[in-house]
C-alpha cells in the first residue's frame, strides 16, 4: 500500500459492540478495535431496554484511541469518517443539549396506551386504506408518547429528539446533522422526500409520533460532509481534530451496500439480533403496498425492507430457556452454540414437522401478531427446536422475499447473507434450501463497517459510481448452492404449513394481544 493511499474510517454502532476500523480501497480492514458493552442495555422492568447514550460513546473512544496510538500512520492517511449505528433508538436532551433520560432502544417493548384517538378526518383516511390498527401500533411503539403518559416531567424538559446516531455525531464536531438514511424509525420523517414533514405536529402521519419539528436535527444528503472533529472530540476520542465526518447511513443499509447489493437483481439477509431482508434501487418502491421504503446509505438509492425484529435474539433465548445447565435453579454453564450448529444436520429439513412462526416481537406490516410453534409430538427435541427457529426466520424472510419479488416485478437471482448467523455454513445452507437461491457471504462478517467504507470513499470522490466502489471493494466469498431435493420438502412445508399459519391464527393472535395488552 503506498503512503499517500485515501483510507476511510468507520465507526459502527451495533447493538451488542462497537467497532472503529480503517479500511483501503480494495475492501480491506488494515486496523480494527472493538469494545464489547458491558451491559448492552439494562432493563428497570421486564422488556424494557435502556443505557446511557454517554456510555456507548466512552466504548467508542475506547477503541478510538487504541487505534491512534497503534496506528499513528493510517490515522494520517484517513480522508473522511463514516459513522454507522442501530436504528429507531431516541435521545432525549434537554435545553443544555444534556441527557434528559436513558435512551430507549430499538428493542424495547413497552407501549404506550394513547387513549385519546387521532382526529375523525384522521381516523377515517387511516380505515380506508386497512391501516387503522398499523397506526394505533405504532404510535403506541413511539417513546414520545410513552414519555408523554408516564413521564411528563421528563417531556416537558426535552429540546431535541435525537437518533442516538446524530447525538454520537454531536460529541464528535458539535454539530446535530445527520442523513436520512440514518433516521430510521419511529420519527416524523417522509422517507422517499428524505425530509421531517413540514408541520409533524399536524401532518396525517407525522402527528402520531407528538414531536415538534424544532426538536429534530438538520437533515442533509448521505455522502455531503457533516463537518470537523471538533477540539472536545478530538481530546475525547485521540483523533486529530479537524479529520472530517461524512454523512452515511443506517446499519442495515450500511450492511446491505457492504453485501454488494446495489440494484435489484440480489437481496441482501442479515441474520442479526433482528434478521432482515433488503434490497437496493433506484426507484422509490414499497417493499409492501402503503409501508416506505427507506433512504439508502447512498444518495438517490432507496432500501426495501422487512425486519424479523426478534431474529437471531431468539437464539439466545434458546440458550437460555432450554439449553442452559442449572443446579438448584442457577445457571452454571451455558451451551455453546457452536454445539447445535454443529448438529443442524442430525435434524433433517423440515424439524420433524416442527414450524415456527419468529413473532416473538411485532413486526409494523402486522402489528397484532404473537409467535407459535406448531407440529410437536412425542419425538420432539430441543434440536428440533433449535433447527426449527433457524427455519423459522428463513420462512419470514422468504415471505419477505416473495413480497419484494412482486413489488419490483422480477425474480431475484441470488442471495448474499451477513450478521452473526451468517457465520455458520449449515445455517448458510438451510437459507440457501429454503429459499431455493445460491446464497453467498463476502470476504468479511463486518459488512456494516465495509459498507460504511464504500460510502465514504464515494463520498470523498474516490469512486465514480456505486457499481465501481463495489467492484473494488466487496469480493464473494463462500457460495452455498440450494439442494433441490431439499427446497422442495421446505416449499412443501412453506406452502402448505409456515403460509397458512397467519391466517388461520390471526382471530386468536388479535385476541391474545387484547389480553396482554401488548
Amino acid at each position: 500500500m503506498a503512503n499517500s493511499e485515501p483510507l476511510i474510517m468507520t465507526f459502527d454502532y451495533g447493538t451488542q459492540s462497537v467497532r472503529a476500523s480503517i479500511f483501503d480501497k480494495r475492501g480491506n480492514i488494515l486496523a480494527m478495535e472493538k469494545e464489547v458493552y458491558a451491559p448492552a442495555y439494562f432493563s428497570p422492568k421486564p422488556g424494557w431496554a435502556e443505557q446511557d447514550p454517554d456510555y456507548y460513546f466512552r466504548c467508542l473512544c475506547a477503541c478510538t484511541k487504541r487505534l491512534a496510538a497503534a496506528h499513528p500512520e493510517l490515522i494520517a492517511q484517513v480522508k473522511g469518517i463514516t459513522q454507522t449505528c442501530f436504528r429507531d433508538s431516541a435521545v432525549m436532551l434537554d435545553q443544555d443539549n444534556q441527557v434528559v433520560r436513558p435512551m430507549v432502544l430499538w428493542l424495547d417493548q413497552r407501549f404506550a396506551k394513547c387513549e385519546k384517538p387521532l382526529n375523525f378526518k384522521s381516523r377515517l383516511a387511516f380505515k380506508l386504506v386497512g391501516m387503522t390498527d398499523v397506526i394505533n401500533m405504532n404510535r403506541k411503539r413511539t417513546i414520545s408518547n410513552w414519555l408523554i403518559e408516564n413521564e411528563p416531567e421528563n417531556w416537558a424538559r426535552v429540546a431535541k429528539y435525537l437518533h442516538a446516531s446524530t447525538y454520537f455525531i454531536y460529541k464528535l464536531t458539535g454539530l446535530m446533522k445527520n442523513s436520512a438514511s440514518d433516521n430510521v424509525g419511529h420519527y416524523p420523517i417522509d422517507y422517499k422526500n428524505r425530509c421531517w414533514y413540514k408541520d409533524p405536529e399536524h401532518h396525517i402521519q407525522g402527528q402520531i409520533f407528538s414531536i415538534k419539528k424544532s426538536m429534530l436535527c438538520e437533515l442533509i444528503p448521505e455522502g455531503s460532509p457533516i463537518g470537523p472533529i471538533s477540539e472536545e472530540g478530538a481530546k475525547a476520542t485521540g483523533l486529530p481534530a479537524g479529520m472530517i465526518i461524512y454523512a452515511c447511513g443506517s446499519d442495515k443499509s450500511c450492511e446491505t451496500l457492504g453485501t454488494g447489493v446495489i440494484d435489484t437483481s440480489m437481496a441482501s439477509i442479515s441474520l442479526g439480533t433482528a434478521a432482515t431482508i433488503e434490497t437496493t434501487s433506484k426507484k422509490w418502491i414499497q417493499p409492501v403496498p402503503l409501508f416506505p421504503a427507506y433512504p439508502a446509505c447512498l444518495p438517490d438509492y432507496y432500501n426495501l425492507d422487512i425486519q424479523i425484529y426478534r431474529g437471531y435474539w431468539m437464539i439466545n433465548w434458546f440458550l437460555k430457556e432450554f439449553a442452559a445447565k442449572r443446579i438448584n435453579d442457577v445457571i452454571v454453564d451455558d451451551v455453546d452454540v457452536n454445539d447445535y450448529n454443529a448438529d443442524l444436520d442430525k435434524i433433517p429439513a423440515g424439524s420433524g414437522g416442527l414450524i415456527l412462526q419468529p413473532y416473538w416481537g411485532p413486526g409494523l406490516q402486522r402489528p397484532l401478531v404473537k409467535g407459535a410453534i406448531v407440529g410437536f409430538s412425542d419425538s420432539t427435541t430441543k434440536e428440533h427446536l433449535y433447527r426449527a427457529i433457524i427455519e423459522g426466520i428463513d420462512y419470514a424472510l422468504r415471505e419477505g422475499m416473495e413480497g419484494f419479488e412482486k413489488q419490483i416485478g422480477h425474480k431475484f437471482t441470488s442471495l448474499r447473507i451477513s450478521g452473526g448467523g451468517s457465520k455458520s455454513d449449515q445455517i448458510c445452507q438451510i437459507t440457501a434450501d429454503i429459499m431455493g437461491l445460491p446464497v453467498s457471504r463476502v470476504q468479511t462478517n463486518e459488512t456494516s463497517s465495509l459498507g460504511a467504507a464504500i460510502a465514504g470513499f464515494l463520498a470523498i470522490k474516490e469512486f465514480h459510481d456505486p457499481y465501481e466502489a463495489v467492484t473494488n471493494m466487496v469480493h464473494q466469498a463462500d457460495v452455498f448452492t440450494p439442494d433441490y431435493r431439499t427446497h422442495e420438502i421446505y416449499n412443501a412445508l412453506y406452502k402448505n404449513g409456515y403460509e397458512k399459519l397467519y391466517p388461520s391464527l390471526k382471530g386468536t393472535y388479535e385476541s391474545l394481544c387484547d389480553f396482554t395488552k401488548y
